[in-house]
């Protein structure tokens, strides 16, 4: 027996107080947004997302099934009365699915799937000889192609789960089972070993699944990358505002174009081998008078104008990015900084688990053959709230929230700085605001991350860039905020995108903004810091088999572990991790 849910089995909580995320024409705007394909799951009706949008704009809304309003089901009953539910957990994005499975009078078992080519594959529950299956079909280039598979069988969903993958791979590669890993080294070789043998350079994936899977899963505009391939980005990126350009010789790990006898400081050279990637070095006691006149800042001291800051710029004409959460931070419970507090669950959103979801620590493998480049997340939940100030008086201390393949893990707060991509791929850098928190928007969103408040914002320093306690910037109850950071800024050029890492040898936030004003960036905000662990970032090209892992400066190096062989585990690639990370993966 079949029945499409969209109503929700799992208990959500009530709450009479509505949000303005609720508001009917938001959620009617919503519906205007594009479906997924009628052979997959759609979004549920007008109704329902109204209804949840109100759960999740109340004051607790109690479970991470509360926090999903696109969230919709199908469900089908086979002959020995075991139900069977697959939940799509935004059709919107059409990436991360839920398997129920309950047998009759039996307890339900969960199972996280992902679809391996959210933009090729859509997936649905089906009889298949009146039996329930799963059906996995091509919209795209693999058009009419279709996959049925029934993974519960001949205990297929428990050898998956027991391989200890993060990524297990189901019905002919079309789909994922997410496994819980914990990061160690005997799990890193093991996705080292799988890639190797699965993915990377071979030739084993079935023909279903093509060597490069997402041939064009982020193009744009094929002529607009024809015309933005001849602008070149040294050119338009130009030289940073400096008063002296001395030739510096960094400690980067990176081979550049041109830079043989050392770089100039505030220029960009292209990285060789990794085409539109630039890199950048200088030293804050360089940057213009004129950019200090602007006001916003604090004084920078001796040794912050002397630190060396490293930049890598992307062009965003050529790359897409991504999130990933890791299987640790940042956590879902209370960071222990905010005193004003519910007393309704575990975090402030009601609970500290995002059980069934899972959450991986590492790279779809989908993506393996293409990754160019990973950089560190935010701050971990613990330091991601704030402890002094204004904000932390409201909003339950305002817990930086964040958002993966379209389910929100963690609310989102207006006032914080936030770096977010929509479907179509646009990448953007700005202060979230109540409005934000609507169905018409957030239908449209593919992840969100936020970390703290704007370093630079219109261009000028943020509002809160001078205040210790008003920023939450860290560092010292004395405010000496001078420490190694990391921090990420957006700029276009002449209609072209740039995403710009910077990592901070050591610097306060009024270092960072002055050196983000100097390159002339839109908007900033700060990743982490304190740690070349915390503030990791690498590249990645291909050598022969192997993944060559090319760290922005060599300390980060040692963060990736020695497999068996002596070899070095690329972090976050082949190595499951703690911590969230961004990645870029080349356009084709």
């Amino acid at each position: 027996m079949f029945k499409a849910v969209s109503n929700d089995r799992f208990p959500l909580p009530r709450k009479a107080r509505l949000h303005a995320m609720a508001a009917p024409m938001a959620v009617a705007a919503c519906l205007a947004a594009p479906m997924a394909a009628a052979q997959g799951i759609a979004p549920p009706d007008a109704d329902t997302i109204a209804e949840r949008m109100a759960t999740l704009g109340s004051d607790v809304p109690g479970s991470i099934w509360a926090m999903q309003p696109f969230m919709n089901s199908e469900e089908l009953v086979a002959e020995d009365g075991t139900t069977y539910r697959l939940s799509s957990m935004n059709p919107y994005v059409n990436a991360w699915f839920v398997l129920e499975v309950a047998p009759q009078g039996g307890s339900s078992r969960y199972y996280h799937l992902e679809n391996a080519d959210r933009d090729e594959w859509q997936i649905s529950l089906v009889e298949d000889g009146g039996a329930p299956a799963i059906r996995v079909l091509g919209t795209g280039d693999e058009d009419g192609e279709e996959i049925l598979c029934a993974p519960w069988e001949d205990n297929g969903l428990q050898e998956a789960r027991d391989t200890g993958l993060p990524f297990a791979p189901l019905c002919e590669w079309s789909v994922f089972l997410r496994n819980p890993v914990t990061g160690n080294r005997t799990t890193r070789e093991a996705v080292a070993e799988f890639l190797r043998d699965n993915v990377l350079f071979g030739d084993s994936i079935v023909n279903l699944i093509k060597g490069t899977f997402f041939e064009d899963a982020f193009m744009v505009s094929s002529e607009g990358l024809e015309v933005e391939e001849e602008v070149d980005g040294v050119a338009l990126l130009g030289e940073a505002l400096l008063d002296r350009a001395p030739v510096m010789r960094p400690y980067m790990g990176f081979d550049l174009v041109g830079a043989e006898d050392g770089m100039q400081a505030g220029s960009w050279y292209e990285v060789d081998g990794a085409d539109g990637i630039y890199a950048s070095v200088m030293q804050p006691g360089m940057i213009a008078n004129e950019v200090f006149q602007v006001p916003g800042a604090n004084r920078l001291d001796g040794v912050e104008s002397r630190a060396d800051v490293y930049l890598v710029a992307f062009d965003m004409g050529e790359f897409t990015l991504g999130y990933e959460p890791g299987t640790d931070h940042p956590r879902l419970g209370w960071s222990s900084r905010p005193s004003h507090r519910h007393y309704q669950g575990r975090g402030p959103d009601g609970f500290d688990s995002p059980d069934p979801l899972v959450r991986t620590g590492t790279l779809n493998p989908t993506y393996a053959e293409s990754v160019a480049a990973i950089f560190t997340g935010g701050f971990k939940r613990d330091h991601g709230a704030w402890r002094f100030g204004d904000y932390a008086t409201f909003n339950y201390g305002h817990h930086y929230g964040f958002m993966v393949d379209g389910v929100i893990l963690s609310r989102l707060w207006e006032n914080l700085a936030t770096m977010y991509m929509t479907h179509d791929g646009e990448v953007v850098m700005r202060t979230w605001t109540e409005e934000d928190n609507s169905a018409e928007f957030l239908s449209t969103l593919q992840f969100a991350r936020q970390n703290g408040v704007a370093i630079i914002e219109d261009g000028v320093p943020g509002a809160r860039v001078t205040s210790w306690g008003g920023g939450n910037w860290s560092g010292s109850a004395n405010a000496d905020l001078r420490t190694l950071r990391a921090g990420a800024c957006t700029r276009t050029v002449e209609g072209r995108q740039f995403l710009i890492y910077a990592y901070f040898s050591t610097a306060t936030p009024s270092g960072m903004a002055r050196t983000f004003q100097a390159y002339q960036c839109d908007y900033a905000m700060l990743l982490d810091m304190n740690s070349q662990e915390h503030t990791y970032m690498a590249l990645y090209q291909r050598e022969e088999e192997e993944l060559e892992a090319q760290h922005l400066v060599t300390g980060m190096a040692e963060v990736d572990v020695r497999g068996s062989d002596g070899g070095r585990i690329p972090r976050f690639v082949s190595a499951p991790d703690n911590r969230d990370f961004f990645y870029l993966i080349r356009r084709e």
